[in-house]
């Protein structure tokens, strides 16, 4: 019998890419608003979602053809708005969810960033996260007046630092040091709390932070790492970690790959969640959920040349100058981007023309899920016994109201009437909802 399972979801930050769709209503003109935001967070949390992840960019691409072009008129992760503020807002709308910004370390020095995500922790009560991402654009290195990103392994390198000085300002108020004693006059015990004195290869910091302990003592911290510098990243740092894989082999690879690495460092690798990327295709009946589908492919075929440009941007390659009809072959390609995801790319696409690439990528994730919703956590159930654990990521790049609703009182209820998910929160804290099994 499948052991219960967790549920995130994917937001793309902002809704503007969906403005054009089907079913997202007035999106083109009040995607800046934060109904939407809040109402969706508030969704996910009465369908007792474990968190939603907020993902970003600091820049406006320009990769495609060496324009802006194609990414400001087909809203091509532009625009986006500060995650820190959208998570601001989904948090005081909810009380029960995990939020998590994405934040990248070579935009915020790390005092910054520990002070702001202590700050979400603490208006929270417990329920942020933070999504650590290094950066690879080089426009968004010229954004933070810097030439360009560091190499990838050394983005690393830095990032393990990074985390040290971010700990230890986490760390330099004891989660005791708060006493609030009013017959003596003392707030807080002047001797719980310590710099930190950290100096290091690229990081400097005297420490403590200003802003107090935090709930849960550090945020819950989510990450991506797809190349093996990047699994021994996330292994070593990650209570949860989003996994964009394809086929139940290669999910289960990169799980039992990263467990055997939080074994090594010695860590219970209990304690980090694998979530596999999906986006199911939910219809009422299984002929409904089919015709969908079809559509579905039919716009991935028109929306292929905008799908390899965004593609391009993830990898700081030009995929432009190929010819999109014809195959890529055994081009040689190197990126100080997405590097997995490149190598992924020209492995599973040497026979097929760009165009056809373009058209198959990323809408279905880690696995196809295609049917009614009982239909559906059964083929969730399925996979999740062979991969072994731990959760789904569910995405839509063009999310809509109508969509949100097939998910939260469709496909959840159907996941948990089979036992699959949660069906009420029993701790508090974020890190905590992700231990619970």
């Amino acid at each position: 019998m499948t052991d219960r399972f967790h549920l995130g979801w994917f937001f793309q930050s902002s809704t503007a890419q969906a403005w054009g769709e089907q079913w997202t209503g007035a999106i083109g003109r009040d995607w800046m608003r934060p109904d939407f935001h809040t109402d969706f967070a508030r969704a996910l949390e009465r369908a007792c979602f474990d968190y939603l992840l907020i993902e970003d960019s600091s820049y406006v691409a320009d990769m495609w053809g060496g324009t802006m072009q194609i990414y400001v008129e087909k809203a091509i992760a532009t625009p986006r708005q500060d995650p820190a503020v959208v998570a601001s807002q989904m948090l005081t709308a909810t009380s029960r969810i995990g939020i998590v910004p994405t934040l990248a370390t070579f935009a915020y020095p790390p005092y910054i960033l520990a002070r702001l995500m202590g700050t979400l922790d603490q208006i929270s009560a417990g329920r942020a996260g933070w999504n650590m991402v290094t950066g690879s654009s080089t426009r968004a290195a010229q954004n933070f007046g810097r030439p360009d990103q560091a190499e990838h392994d050394t983005r690393y390198e830095m990032a393990d630092e990074y985390m040290a000085v971010v700990n230890g300002l986490w760390d330099s108020w004891a989660a005791d040091s708060i006493v609030a004693d009013v017959a003596t006059g003392v707030f807080a015990d002047a001797g719980k709390v310590k710099t930190i004195d950290f100096e290091g290869k690229y990081y400097k910091v005297r420490g403590p932070l200003n802003s107090g302990p935090l709930p849960q003592g550090r945020p819950a911290i989510a990450q991506a790492g797809a190349s093996a510098r990047g699994r021994q990243f996330a292994a070593t740092h990650g209570h949860t970690i989003v996994c964009d894989v394809e086929g139940v082999d290669k999910m289960k690879s990169y799980r039992d790959d990263v467990r055997s690495r939080m074994a090594g460092l010695g860590r219970n690798p209990d304690e980090c969640k694998v979530m596999y990327v999906v986006s199911p295709v939910i219809g009422g009946s299984e002929r409904e959920a089919d015709d969908k589908y079809e559509q579905e492919k039919l716009r991935n075929v028109a929306l292929a040349e905008t799908r390899l440009a965004h593609f391009s941007k993830a990898t700081n390659i030009d995929f432009s100058v190929f010819p999109l009809d014809e195959p890529l072959g055994e081009v040689e390609l190197k990126t100080n981007g997405h590097q997995a995801a490149l190598e992924s790319f020209i492995a599973a696409n040497k026979e097929r023309t760009l165009r056809q690439a373009g058209a198959l990528m990323g809408d279905y994730g880690s696995v196809k899920l295609v049917g009614t919703p009982d239909a559906i956590a059964g083929q969730m159930a399925e996979t999740m016994d062979e991969v072994g654990g731990d959760g789904f990521l569910l995405h839509n790049y063009f999310l809509h109201r109508r969509y949100a609703a097939e998910v939260t009182d469709g496909l959840v209820p159907a996941l948990q009437r089979r036992g699959l998910t949660r069906t009420a929160y029993e701790h508090d804290t974020l890190i905590e909802n992700l231990q619970e099994f």
